[in-house]
């Protein structure tokens, strides 16, 4: 009997676990096919030729916007924008992490606290009012630039929890044996430190990806967004500014905002999937709620029953 209930905990935590990580890849996955196939299977995004404001129909399965442009189409083609800005605004930020944070943590010395107040400088800066500077006085606003400053001003927290993470490993006991045969200190990072945060790094990642994908939405709809590409961030904006709001056209701003919810949901499910992966604590905690949970419903019962036996006599 006590074998089976040991059974149970694991299969629950394993089913949903599988489900979060289902869910995250089929909304993720779903997206990233849409913003790599819809462009070649609708209009061109910036085709005006038909008639503004149109409500969905089947010519135009989510209407036009206020100059004839095919709103589907212009889904699709920013969805491969907000997409690129994310994923390079990830990658720069996962690099300047990595950089910050795992020299200075196995480095140590002068090394790490230089690193560590450059880190820290970088945290307390507030980051979308730098951002917002930053865009405001960029003279061309590429995807690109977007995607390089949303990076290098998100990198800063990573960064900590790499420093304390390299700084655990320099101690262990392969990385000392490999620093006495003689290894030099990029290799014993390269070699011996980093595969051993690959899933941290994947979490971080997928954490600055969502960030730069609603940070750009959110200068987008400020106005200060990539000039000239089509991103849901720049749909949001011009919907804004052309009043869609007010008028009811609901097929202009409704759906990129709700790619960038199911796209943050994706993202954040699969991150959950592996933080719960690489934290025993964080499996473990549903399993002890439950069980507090039933162990208070055990002494209420027990509590009625009491109360029911004194009633009764």
């Amino acid at each position: 009997m006590s074998s089976a209930k040991e059974v149970k905990p694991s299969g629950r935590r394993r089913r949903r676990l599988d489900l979060k990580l289902g869910l995250g890849l089929f909304l993720t996955v779903g997206i990233i096919l849409f913003a790599l196939l819809g462009p070649r299977f609708t209009q061109d995004p910036r085709a005006y030729g038909n008639t503004p404001m149109q409500p969905p129909s089947p010519q135009h399965l989510l209407g036009t916007n206020n100059l004839g442009a095919d709103v589907l189409a212009q889904l699709a083609e920013g969805a491969s924008g907000s997409l690129l800005v994310g994923a390079t605004a990830g990658f720069i930020a996962v690099v300047f992490s990595l950089f910050f944070g795992i020299v200075a943590g196995y480095r140590g010395g002068i090394t790490d606290e230089v690193l560590s107040l450059i880190t820290n400088i970088m945290l307390v800066i507030p980051g979308l009012p730098l951002v917002i500077v930053i865009a405001t006085y960029l003279e061309t606003r590429s995807m690109w630039m977007i995607a390089f400053v949303l990076g290098i001003t998100s990198w800063a927290g990573s960064a900590v929890v790499l420093r304390l993470q390299a700084k655990s490993l320099r101690n262990r006991d392969y990385v000392s044996a490999a620093r006495t045969a003689g290894e030099r200190a990029p290799r014993i990072i390269l070699v011996e430190i980093l595969p051993n945060l690959l899933p941290l790094l994947a979490a971080m990642f997928l954490s600055a990806v969502v960030l730069a994908v609603l940070s750009e939405a959110g200068l987008s709809y400020l106005g200060l967004g990539p000039s000239g590409a089509i991103t849901w961030g720049t749909m949001l904006n011009q919907a804004a500014q052309q009043n869609a709001f007010h008028v009811g056209a609901w097929w202009w701003f409704v759906p990129p905002g709700l790619l960038i919810a199911l796209l943050g949901t994706g993202l954040s499910l699969i991150n959950f999937s592996i933080d719960e992966t690489i934290n025993p604590k964080l499996k473990a905690a549903p399993d002890a709620v439950r069980s507090v949970r039933r162990a208070e419903r055990e002494l209420r019962r027990q509590a009625r029953l009491a109360q029911a036996g004194k009633d009764a006599k």
